[in-house]
């Protein structure tokens, strides 16, 4: 039965290794970041739901009289 060569295992998994580093690095770099980041205004104009421009009062069954 043959033995299974390793001897150079270490060469490619180290070519492996160097050219993904080098291909994310690739990937990462066409990135563009804003310079000077602006803080985004926290206060948002509050929109009213159809439901909430005018007064409703939901009657829950438990809640009603006896009859």
């Amino acid at each position: 039965m043959p033995q299974l060569d390793t001897s150079t295992w270490f060469i490619t998994i180290m070519s492996m290794i160097m050219t993904l580093f080098i291909v994310f690095q690739l990937k990462i770099s066409k990135y563009s970041y804003p310079s000077n980041p602006e803080l985004k205004s926290t206060a948002t104009l509050k929109q009213l739901n159809p439901w909430e421009k005018k007064w409703t009062k939901i009657y829950s069954p438990l809640s009603l009289p006896q009859q």
